[in-house]
């Protein structure tokens, strides 16, 4: 009896040996034979909010003048053309959190100085349409590049605030045939150490945190707060937290561009772009404040470290809303410098 008990052990093993493999191979061809993909999910922008939402009396889709939507595959994107149609050609790239309206007293003024200007919203923000995807460098410069073909533009200066001077250079070294000879990098990105994030973002930006953070009860929860507001002291800080409370993609968006995108590890593409504009007879513009605590002021010297001939003006007492805070010193600074160029 032992031995027979033996024997049936030894053939169930043996059994199991020939088998296994067998159902190892059945599962992994079944997992990587190709299926069709599923649908990309693409979540409203600003433009799905009743009408009796503040978002529209701070910043309706209307704000600029020019306004127009074209659909690309990653989504809606809302755009505005101001200024002569024949004038020196310059794209505004706003940053990580407010959308374009953070140009509203740069934007129009440069319009009335002859220049043509493009500002948008990027991917995820304002009257843009946000994919559910990952929130990288290609993604921010591919959707400059689309609307740049769309609108028939062959080249133009760029100008960029905080994450957006980081795709604004991501931008003229992955389609330097697209861009002009003029730089502009106000508070720019891209070079941010890790030490230099706060907590909070580094917290929210975790993949558990994003999921939570998108999570239909946690944006219920802010609707909750912001409805509980009965006063408006700060229209930008307002417009976020609609964004953040309505909009089910502007979370995801936040947090996957801390993670993803360019915020940091871009040291090589402002480097390319220094060497580029040196063969090519351009030049770099640095605008900073000293009281910058998003982007230190110290970060000005490392981006010059990298990009030697730029040129750095200092905002004396401006922190990182210099837009805003600081329009005239930006409009004037942006107006000598996109003139000088070609």
């Amino acid at each position: 009896m032992p031995n027979s008990h033996s024997s049936m052990s030894f053939q169930c093993l043996t059994l199991a040996l020939l088998i296994l493999p067998a159902i190892t191979l059945f599962v992994y061809f079944l997992t990587v034979f190709p299926h069709t993909p599923d649908s990309l999910v693409i979540h409203e922008s600003l433009s799905s909010l009743s009408k009796d939402s503040r978002s529209w009396q701070i910043y309706p889709d209307d704000f600029f003048q020019g306004g127009a939507y074209v659909t690309f595959p990653y989504g809606k994107v809302r755009y505005w053309l101001l200024g002569p149609e024949k004038g020196k050609k310059i794209v505004l790239i706003h940053g990580l959190s407010v959308p374009a309206i953070i140009w509203q007293d740069v934007a129009p003024r440069l319009a009335e100085k002859g220049f043509r200007v493009l500002v948008y919203d990027l991917y995820g923000r304002g009257y843009s349409e946000a994919p559910q995807m990952t929130y990288d460098t290609a993604l921010y410069t591919t959707q400059l590049a689309l609307l740049l073909q769309y609108i028939r533009w062959e080249k133009a200066n760029i100008a960029g605030v905080s994450m957006g001077g980081a795709i604004a250079a991501a931008f003229v070294n992955q389609f330097p045939h697209l861009a002009g000879d003029r730089l502009a990098l106000l508070a720019s990105a891209g070079i941010i150490e890790s030490s230099d994030m706060s907590r909070t973002s580094k917290f929210l930006s975790s993949p558990i945190m994003q999921v939570v953070t998108s999570s239909y009860p946690f944006r219920l929860y802010l609707r909750h707060l912001a409805n509980n507001s009965s006063r408006v002291d700060n229209p930008i800080a307002e417009l976020i937290r609609i964004q953040s409370a309505h909009l089910p993609g502007y979370n995801a968006a936040i947090a996957s561009s801390i993670r993803d995108g360019p915020i940091r590890n871009l040291a090589p593409t402002f480097a390319a772009v220094g060497r580029k504009m040196r063969k090519d007879g351009g030049n770099v513009l640095l605008v900073w404040g000293t009281n910058d605590t998003v982007v230190p002021y110290r970060y000005a010297a490392r981006l010059q470290a990298l990009i030697p001939q730029a040129e750095l003006v200092t905002i004396e007492g401006g922190k990182h809303d210099i837009t805003l805070s600081h329009p005239s010193e930006v409009v004037d600074t942006l107006t000598k410098f996109f003139k000088s160029g070609s």
